[in-house]
């Protein structure tokens, strides 16, 4: 009988909020497979391992993840990966996918779970913390209320100039090195003044800005600002 594909949520970077089914299905799991970085073991290894110190004696499997917008070379690593996968599962050992956040919001196990399924075998999600949760309860703020929407938006691409615009609560997350133009992007639409921001919340060096003017502008891609209200 086949394995099964697990895709894990190990939160924003705190072991603490790494869930206890999130736990058990590491614990459960044969291999362990996390996105190669190209320096060590991924960061979200390295959270799960605070809270599952056996995981460093599992099978462990390095899957190839460009950082790049090349849609050709983003999809040959997805099949890689998948195909990498599928070898374990073919031997009928499960895999467990750690992904930071959620394994639903912006993380690349999404197009592994794809193609393993459409090759015809079984994959699961196990959700987690979303950061940009931790960050609203880092900051002390909600992100909504009764019937105000809010938006979760790639801060470095070229849709955040329309979706400042709306009228709702924005989260923007991968702003990595575009961090100065976000900030400038904000100010000239007034809302500056409204944007906080967290950098690595939940891991070592984590900053709470609670404005974004106070931020500089090498902020890495672990963090995550928001915008509240609108213009003033």
């Amino acid at each position: 009988m086949a394995g099964i594909l697990y895709g894990i949520g190990v939160g924003p970077g705190d072991p603490d909020l790494i869930t206890i089914k999130a736990i058990k299905t590491i614990r459960d799991c044969d291999v362990i497979a996390a996105p190669d970085t190209g320096k060590s073991r991924s960061v979200a290894f390295e959270i799960a391992k605070q809270a599952v110190p056996e995981i460093a004696q599992k099978e462990f499997a390095e899957l190839a993840m460009p950082m790049t917008r090349d849609r050709k070379r983003l999809e040959k690593s997805h099949q890689q990966a998948a195909d990498q996968v599928i070898v374990y599962l073919n031997q009928g050992k499960n895999v467990a996918f750690l992904t930071l956040g959620d394994p639903s919001v912006y993380s690349t196990y999404m197009y592994i779970h794809d193609l393993v399924c459409t090759a015809g075998y079984q994959a699961q999600m196990i959700a987690g913390v979303p950061s940009f949760c931790a960050v609203a309860a880092k900051l002390g703020i909600s992100l909504t209320k009764a019937d105000q929407p809010f938006y979760v938006i790639p801060a470095s691409y070229r849709c955040l100039d329309e979706e400042l615009d709306r009228k709702a609560t924005k989260v923007l997350m991968k702003s990595g090195k575009a961090i100065e133009q976000v900030k400038n992007l904000l100010l000239e639409k007034k809302l500056l003044p409204n944007a906080k921001m967290v950098q690595k919340c939940g891991m070592k060096g984590e900053r709470v800005f609670a404005s974004l003017e106070e931020a500089d502008n090498d902020a890495g891609y672990f963090s995550i600002i928001v915008v509240k209200g609108e213009a003033e």
